[in-house]
């Protein structure tokens, strides 16, 4: 980018002392305007455009930093970078304070001064051109490797690498790399889906090096520090996406060490399977065998697919011969008042040993959406909705909850954007991403069909029973209205499905600082 158009003001009471600088940084292409003392400065702020403004600290009359905080009053947008000898770090605070952008400490050569323009200036041009270049070589090697065999280890690294992208290009609005990468996590999720489709029977069946699954998390994750008598926290976010914890990781990072691993969700990727699962510790066949009552999945309210929580968790810590010292604490939260409730009511949970917290906006959010043109318009595609849970958590009850927290989990959603017909009898299952029912008819290039699903580790109420579950990025529609449903639900965030989204999820353990 031609620098030439660059103006810059230089505040300085002695100024003259600094001719050959601003001779150094004319030769650079800058424009540079001069003022000796910060009531002129002011002046010709009001007047005239400056790309930037370079300002001594100490002045005769008024001094640099309330020449600052009146720049910033004018122009916060406008980068300002303060010149001083002093090295005090209360001085410093101060200036921070009133959203200086830089410092130089005296005496200065005119190269440090160019270097400090040129990054406040370039740097983000700079750091977007570099970007370009490196995703470019980082495109070639995920391409290949996404076309090479791989194993569930290296699914979850892939998909880790382009979740990382993902939070990278959120920083820069270039849509030809947006799209470039879409294009690119549409096909690992094709050979992803092929992969599960592939492997899935022989993780049900008991293969040793399976990856750790939504039956395993409780056993391997929670039990140890229970056993070990130590105070524990499980957090269950649903439907919180890989993408969308590791851009909520930050925050978090001031309160705590965070270890992250990551487990597979068992399929459907549906409260009634893969939640209850997890608190189970059981596949679906089984949980649906041995505690029939408390199996539901024909409901069609959310609230009761999940209502019998923890009753579940306890048969597991039973099962698992946890024995706690007072009785553990179960909460769900699906309203703010809610949240505010248990916010107040931390300092009470100080004595137990253990408390469980099931957080379902996200969950709540992404269904929200479908529902709702202001959500669509805020947050129309997948970017912008890692955006808006960003900003809900850092001003919700739970940031602030969770700084008591040693202990979290996840599931996911992924955004249906292409249309699979299906069909069925009027007793299929309603879900966008899964079905079941009798005798289903689908297309297999867009659909895993179970046919067997005792095999599968999947109830069973009949010998026609089957299980239709949306690859990638699909949702059932069926041929009655098909173009309605279609564009109702096209764009819409839905869960129970195959792809990486849905099926490779975080499960942090997270340690309080001291």
């Amino acid at each position: 980018m031609d620098v030439s158009a660059r103006r810059i003001l230089w505040v300085d009471d002695e100024i003259e002392m600094l001719k050959p600088h601003i001779i150094f940084l004319e030769q650079k292409g800058f424009e540079i305007a001069t003022a000796t003392g910060g009531s002129e400065a002011l002046d010709m702020l009001r007047g005239e455009h400056y790309d930037l403004v370079l300002l001594d600290e100490m002045m005769v009359g008024i001094d640099g930093l309330e020449t600052l905080g009146c720049i910033k009053e004018l122009d916060p947008s406008i980068p300002v970078v303060m010149v001083t000898k002093s090295e005090e770090e209360e001085l410093m605070d101060d200036a921070l304070g009133r959203r200086i952008d830089d410092f130089l400490i005296k005496p200065v050569k005119p190269s440090q001064v160019f270097l400090a323009i040129k990054r406040l200036l370039d740097g983000r041009r700079i750091q977007q051109d570099q970007l370009a270049q490196t995703y470019a070589s980082e495109f070639n090697e995920l391409r290949s490797r996404i076309m090479d065999p791989m194993t569930w280890e290296d699914w979850i690294q892939v998909y880790a690498r382009l979740v990382n992208w993902d939070l990278e290009l959120d920083r820069f609005r270039d849509p030809g790399l947006r799209q470039t990468h879409s294009d690119l996590e549409q096909s690992a999720n094709a050979e992803f889906a092929r992969y599960v489709t592939d492997v899935y029977l022989d993780w049900t069946s008991g293969a040793p090096d399976r990856p750790i699954l939504s039956v395993d998390i409780f056993e391997r994750f929670v039990a140890p520090h229970l056993k070990a008598k130590r105070k524990t926290y499980f957090v269950v976010l649903d439907c919180m996406r890989l993408d969308h914890w590791m851009s909520l990781v930050p925050s978090l990072e001031p309160y705590f060490n965070i270890e992250n691993s990551y487990y597979y969700s068992i399929l459907p990727t549906a409260t009634p399977y893969s939640r209850n699962s997890l608190f189970s510790g059981r596949w679906p066949i089984e949980f649906s065998e041995q505690f029939p009552e408390l199996w539901v999945t024909h409901s069609r309210d959310q609230f009761s697919k999940n209502r019998f929580e923890r009753q579940m968790m306890d048969r597991q810590l039973n099962d698992l011969g946890i024995y706690l010292s007072r009785d553990h604490k179960y909460i769900k939260i699906y309203e703010k008042n809610e949240a505010d409730n248990i916010r107040r009511q931390m300092s009470t949970f100080h004595d137990l040993p253990f408390v469980s917290l099931v957080y379902n906006f996200v969950d709540i959010l992404s269904h929200s959406r479908s529902e709702s043109e202001i959500l669509q318009e805020i947050a129309p595609d997948e970017p912008a909705f890692r955006s808006l849970v960003r900003s809900w958590f850092n001003h919700s009850a739970l940031y602030d909850i969770m700084r008591e927290m040693a202990r979290q989990g996840a599931t996911g959603a992924v955004l249906g954007k292409r249309a699979a017909l299906i069909r069925g009898n009027r007793d299929t299952s309603t879900n966008l991403r899964y079905k079941f029912g009798s005798n289903l008819g689908c297309d297999e290039k867009e659909t895993f069909l179970i046919r067997d699903p005792a095999a599968y580790k999947l109830p069973s109420d009949g010998p026609s029973k089957q299980y239709a579950i949306a690859k990638e990025d699909y949702y059932f529609v069926y041929p009655t209205e098909f173009h309605k449903y279609e564009r109702q639900y096209r764009g819409s965030f839905q869960h129970g499905g195959i792809s990486l989204e849905e099926m490779i999820l975080p499960c942090a353990t997270m340690v309080p600082k001291r």
